[in-house]
């Protein structure tokens, strides 16, 4: 096949992000990019057609008259349903990709259905679902976790949101009208707290890998695991708030007009199809909220790793690198 390959064009790295990772406005285009819903309708062929092609570009050669157009068309579809650590296609209801749609169908029914207990007890349990499959899915995979924590993590996250929710709305009866309908995002935010650390711990018990700038592994962190984690639970209660507090503002206001009375039935799919239009542009704002590539200062290591890089290499590692998950 060798003879039938081009050489990758000059100075084209496949893996080097096309817009600048330090700025959040470069993250936002990176990220708007992979979590594209569109991408979750591509056939599986085309995305293991794509994964050959970004791993021949790695090797330095590629099918002749490939455009550079194609090449990151590739590492596009690559991104978006490939694990950046392991390089294995990711189950499709865990991809970023996926969060727009599985994120608003799950989001409308929530905001809509929270009247009365049983229904707020069926979507907090579908949300959490959801949530544990996302979080298993985008972990840091160089942290194997074994099934009996996925299924505490699982059922302490359901418990924690359903806990929140279920007593918030006695809580709400007597309040005004609109507290009620932030509830749900009060449980959402809960069970992140819990269930992203909970999936992870692995991570927090052992530490995860960290590098030096030129991906040279150093040792592996406990505080890193942390930063990284806290900063994914942060990303997530961003990216479920503004649909969750002012769509409910929203609606209240809505639900106030005659011609809104009449159509009772089509408010459920009127708040799916708003939550869809803010998650459009909050999936990828939160995920860039932090870079991917997460950094940690020597000074802020365990004292024994800490100690371990001074004595390789001196003063020349100011700063180590890590993956924090999504």
């Amino acid at each position: 096949t060798h003879a039938k390959m081009a050489t990758v064009p000059l100075g084209f790295n496949i893996d080097s992000p096309r817009w600048d990772q330090s700025t959040f406005v470069g993250r936002l285009k990176h990220f708007l990019n992979i979590t594209d819903p569109r991408t979750v309708l591509v056939p599986e062929e085309e995305l293991d057609r794509a994964k050959a092609l970004v791993e021949s570009c790695r090797a330095g050669l590629v099918p002749p008259g490939s455009s550079r157009e194609q090449l990151l068309y590739a590492k596009k579809l690559y991104d978006s349903a490939f694990h950046p650590d392991s390089g294995e296609k990711m189950n499709f209801i865990g991809r970023m990709s996926f969060q727009v749609p599985g994120g608003m169908a799950i989001t409308g029914c929530m905001l809509q259905f929270y009247r009365t207990v049983p229904a707020v007890v069926f979507w907090q349990w579908v949300n959490q679902s959801f949530n544990a499959f996302v979080n298993y899915t985008n972990r840091n995979a160089a942290s194997p976790i074994s099934l009996r924590q996925i299924g505490v993590a699982y059922v302490t996250a359901t418990g924690a949101a359903l806990a929140t929710a279920v007593g918030l709305n006695f809580y709400t009866k007597r309040a005004p009208p609109l507290l009620a309908r932030w509830v749900p995002f009060a449980a959402v935010a809960a069970a992140n707290c819990v269930n992203i650390p909970m999936m992870r711990q692995q991570e927090i018990i052992n530490g995860i890998t960290v590098t030096d700038e030129n991906n040279n592994e150093l040792g592996r962190s406990r505080r890193a695991a942390v930063k990284g984690i806290a900063q994914v639970v942060l990303s997530r209660i961003t990216m479920a708030a503004p649909g969750m507090i002012i769509l409910p503002i929203i609606m209240e206001r809505l639900e106030k007009f005659t011609f809104m009375q009449r159509i009772r039935v089509l408010h459920g799919p009127l708040q799916v199809l708003l939550c869809g239009g803010f998650l459009l542009f909050m999936v990828p704002a939160a995920c860039a909220l932090f870079p991917q590539r997460c950094s940690l200062a020597l000074a802020d290591l365990e004292l024994e790793l800490r100690d371990s890089i001074v004595a390789k290499h001196g003063d020349k590692v100011p700063y180590v690198y890590f993956n924090k998950g999504l």
